[in-house]
């Protein structure tokens, strides 16, 4: 039995600023882009992995979410706490310099980790941890 990883899900606050981040600074490809009552589900992935993708969706959009619930995913997604991805390159440095010069929000720089992990984090624009690891 084989078992993948086919979706994964991090909210987004703005369509159009998480288009730019994961398709043009990240360099994932547009898979999917669904509309439906004002809201968008973006779906993106690394151009060479198509069975592996993520899927940007508007927060708190199940209609049995209440106001004040709706509010607190916001602020949670506001300070990095609601949702993370780690990811891999084999350019770390590479990778960490283009996020830089693109503006993206650091919140760790490129580092040896003592578990054995070099690895560098940020946040995307609506505040969602991205860590990134260097594959060996």
């Amino acid at each position: 039995m084989n078992i993948t990883i086919h979706y994964t899900f991090l909210p987004h606050t703005d369509a159009e600023a998480a288009l730019g981040f994961y398709r043009d600074t990240l360099g994932f490809e547009v898979r999917k882009d669904v509309g439906y009552d004002g809201m968008r589900w973006i779906t993106v992935g690394p151009v060479d992995q198509p069975g592996t993708s993520i899927v940007l969706h508007p927060p708190a959009a199940d209609p049995g979410v209440t106001d004040e619930e709706r509010r607190t995913i916001l602020e949670l997604i506001a300070k990095g706490a609601y949702a993370a991805v780690t990811l891999a390159t084999d350019d770390l440095d590479g990778l960490f310099a283009r996020l830089e010069a693109a503006g993206a929000d650091v919140v760790q720089e490129p580092i040896d980790q003592d578990y054995g992990v070099r690895d560098c984090a940020f946040r995307d624009p609506a505040g969602n941890l991205i860590r990134v690891n260097q594959l060996t």
